[in-house]
């Protein structure tokens, strides 16, 4: 792997004071937003970029409700966000948009992705794996609902946080496919 990785600096936010450090894979520049350096086990959200959710405030699903939540629980208990730049499960920005298309025609999130010749879910973790080598981190508390994601790091993770987000009638059925055709833990 091929990655640059940036200076550490400061990172005031309206969820708390934080540190950031960007990590340059290709094309692809990741996050990790932290609070704190871990005495033993270091809480961890894996949160995957999704601008309409995280900046846009979309209500199609629970992404931004996730990232908030993430950033109030490491303010407070300190940790850590990687936040990864894999839009839409992986699949880019213009490829979700397309998605969200199909879904506004009655396709669920998988079988969109699916129209669209995309596995449900196109993500990886290998930097991830990287990062935490960097910082010297092999015990986690995993924020997370994603059997994936436990999956990967299930040699490190000591508990798993859930992160349970009220349902509302635009996301309602995209939670329930995520929750019954994924194995997400809600």
């Amino acid at each position: 792997m091929d990655i640059k990785i940036s200076e550490i600096a400061n990172l005031p936010s309206k969820w708390g004071n934080f540190k950031i450090q960007s990590f340059k894979e290709g094309e692809k520049e990741h996050l990790c937003i932290f609070k704190n350096k871990p005495k033993d086990t270091l809480n961890l959200r894996i949160h995957s970029e999704c601008l309409t959710g995280d900046a846009l405030g979309s209500l199609k699903c629970d992404c931004g409700e996730q990232l908030e939540f993430s950033l109030k629980y490491i303010e407070k208990n300190s940790g850590m966000v990687i936040y990864l730049r894999q839009e839409g499960r992986g699949i880019g920005l213009f490829n979700k948009v397309n998605a969200y298309a199909l879904q506004d025609k009655g396709f669920d999130t998988i079988k969109a992705n699916h129209q669209l010749g995309f596995k449900a879910d196109e993500r990886t973790y290998e930097i991830v794996k990287f990062m935490l080598k960097h910082y010297k981190i092999s015990k986690l508390n995993l924020l997370t609902n994603n059997p994936l994601k436990i999956e990967c790091l299930k040699d490190k993770i000591i508990s798993r946080v859930p992160i349970i987000i009220d349902a509302n009638k635009f996301n309602a059925s995209y939670l329930e496919i995520k929750q019954s055709k994924m194995g997400h833990l809600l």
